[in-house]
């Protein structure tokens, strides 16, 4: 048996072999040999179709509000990390282990 390179598949290719199997009016060894492709690939897009099936009629969105972000407070640790970091590297070059290119 030669080994057979990497394929990636569309989602169209995806979404008709998990449609089919979801079907059910053949097996998964059929549906294998059909699209050529292992049935446990076929039982993974099966899977990942149902879950996100739900997502296509409007799933409610209880837990997908964006957390709320406090500008100031990034901007402060940003300030403090450069300031951390401009102190360190002064530190360096005067020792002599900071090369001073970059």
């Amino acid at each position: 048996m030669t080994k057979r390179s990497r394929r990636t598949h569309s989602p169209a290719f995806k979404a008709k072999v998990a449609l089919a199997a979801i079907k059910g009016e053949k097996t998964l060894a059929e549906l294998a040999q059909q699209f050529d492709v292992h049935p446990n690939q076929i039982t993974t897009w099966r899977g990942q179709l149902l879950e996100g099936a739900a997502g296509v009629f409007g799933q409610e969105k209880a837990d997908g509000k964006e957390p709320t972000v406090d500008m100031t407070a990034l901007h402060a640790k940003i300030g403090e990390l450069t300031l951390a970091n401009d102190f360190l590297s002064g530190a360096l070059n005067k020792a002599g282990l900071l090369s001073a290119k970059r």
